[in-house]
């Protein structure tokens, strides 16, 4: 062999070396790597069992010293990257805890100066003041005539304010050279002080007058002219009529609806109106259509007076008609609606038959939902409605103890209770009650089909 095919063969040798020992010690690294990242995972698993713990201990004794170094100086770097994350989340919180406070500031002076402003530019209204306000009032003005008394607050304050200016003025040159300073500044400050209070105390009496000025507004509205009262007096005469005055009422509430719009006595029995003509109106689409305009004038009827039972009485109402039309979800969300206002309802007054007979109906309806509607009802309210048919059963009977006779449903739907908790014997005695009930102006298209499924009890008896 010649001496170049010697020098490349040894050359090739060592090249195969070189690379066999660099792949090793990439082998080597990689290996090191994955048991200190496995000796890792099992250090933060082992704090949990003592059998982890055991192996933990196991694997760090067969550890190198080099790999122990190695170690811990991974386990410092960590401990150092956890407490500096520590630190910098500390800071971000009182960043954020800082923030807050400025905005609530900020938010709070806008507010002030807001109504500060407000209060500026609202016009005093004509009053008497107290005599404890003339006496007290010593830097105003001595005159108390009308045109005084309809001066913006600004030029009030103003004219108050020259005023003191004057009078300190006048004792400056009474008073010595030594104190002409500090009893200067007392004054001023006293002055002014007494001014910014009174003017507080008159802002105050000011909002106080507004408030019941609007009461007064509000109790005239409600107060009845003989005009009106005559009118609602024909309206609740053809409201217990048949069809034919039901829809005479109904055209006289609507002639006068411009002269009465703002009296809640008329726009109750408009929106009563509104629901007897959906009761009695053959076409689908008419029906929706009184029922929707009568749940709006209920609502309207509902705004001027919170505390008007038969307010919330007829708004329950037309919420009810109305949601015939409506989705599922639609329907349980008007029963929430319609639950609500009729407690209201009977705790302004816990003497009308109607409203227990229509919560007994709620009662009813809301025991005998089904699967999905209970699925659909808890995702619209966290606490969905639940009612049994004893509470039904109650409500009913208490409508009818009231006022005995008043409706042929009531008796029917207490015989479906009676039916439905297995007393069948009370059941046919309410339906033989309900079929001798002639029918009245509180029935429901419902009642001729549960009449219908009533009467099987009764069938049924005769054939045994």
């Amino acid at each position: 062999m010649s001496w170049l095919g010697r020098n490349a063969v040894i050359g090739l040798g060592v090249g195969v070396t070189i690379s066999t020992g660099l792949i090793a010690l990439l082998i080597i690294k990689e290996a090191l790597r994955r048991r200190t990242r496995r000796l890792l995972h099992n250090t933060s698993s082992g704090l949990q069992s003592e059998t982890d713990s055991a192996a933990l201990t196991a694997a760090v004794r067969d550890l190198s010293p080099e790999q122990h170094v190695e170690l811990r100086k991974t386990l410092d770097e960590v401990m150092k990257s956890v407490s500096c994350l520590r630190s910098e989340i500390a800071e971000l919180r009182e960043g954020l805890r800082d923030i807050s406070t400025t905005i609530a500031e900020d938010v709070k002076k806008t507010v002030e100066e807001s109504q500060r402003s407000w209060r500026r530019r609202r016009p005093l209204m004509p009053r008497e003041r107290s005599e404890s306000m003339s006496s007290s009032s010593i830097y105003f003005t001595a005159s108390a005539g009308v045109a005084s008394l309809c001066d913006d607050s600004e030029v009030g304050y103003s004219t108050a304010y020259s005023n003191a200016e004057s009078d300190y003025t006048d004792r400056e040159t009474d008073q010595d050279g030594e104190d002409d300073g500090r009893d200067s500044d007392e004054e001023e400050e006293e002055s002014c002080v007494t001014v910014l209070t009174l003017r507080q105390d008159d802002s105050q009496a000011e909002e106080e007058d507004d408030e019941d000025a609007g009461l007064m507004v509000d109790s005239l509205r409600d107060i009845r002219s003989p005009e009106l009262a005559l009118l609602l007096a024909q309206c609740d005469l053809l409201h217990a009529g048949d069809s034919g005055k039901k829809a005479e009422g109904f055209q006289l509430l609507m002639e006068n609806r411009p002269l009465y719009a703002v009296n809640v006595e008329f726009m109750w029995r408009l929106a009563r109106a509104y629901s007897d003509m959906c009761e009695t109106a053959d076409n689908r689409e008419e029906k929706r259509n009184y029922a929707e305009q009568g749940h709006y004038e209920a609502e309207v009827a509902l705004t001027r007076n919170g505390l008007s039972a038969d307010c919330h009485k007829w708004f329950a109402i037309l919420t009810r008609l109305s949601s015939q039309y409506e989705s599922i979800h639609g329907k349980l969300k008007s029963g929430r609606v319609l639950k609500e206002h009729l407690d209201r309802a009977l705790a302004l007054r816990d003497d009308d038959p109607i409203c227990f007979y229509l919560l007994g109906r709620w009662c009813l309806e809301v025991s005998s939902l089904g699967w999905l509607e209970r699925k659909t009802a808890a995702t619209i309210d966290e606490t969905p409605p639940t009612s049994s048919l004893n509470e039904a059963l109650e409500n009913f009977l208490k409508a009818e103890e009231l006022n005995p006779g008043f409706s042929k449903a009531v008796r029917l739907y207490i015989a479906k209770c009676h039916k439905e908790l297995g007393n069948a014997s009370e059941a046919r005695n309410w339906v033989h009650l309900a079929l001798s009930t002639p029918a009245g102006a509180n029935e429901d298209s419902d009642s001729a089909a549960l009449q219908e499924e009533l009467k099987a009890l009764i069938d049924s008896k005769s054939d045994l």
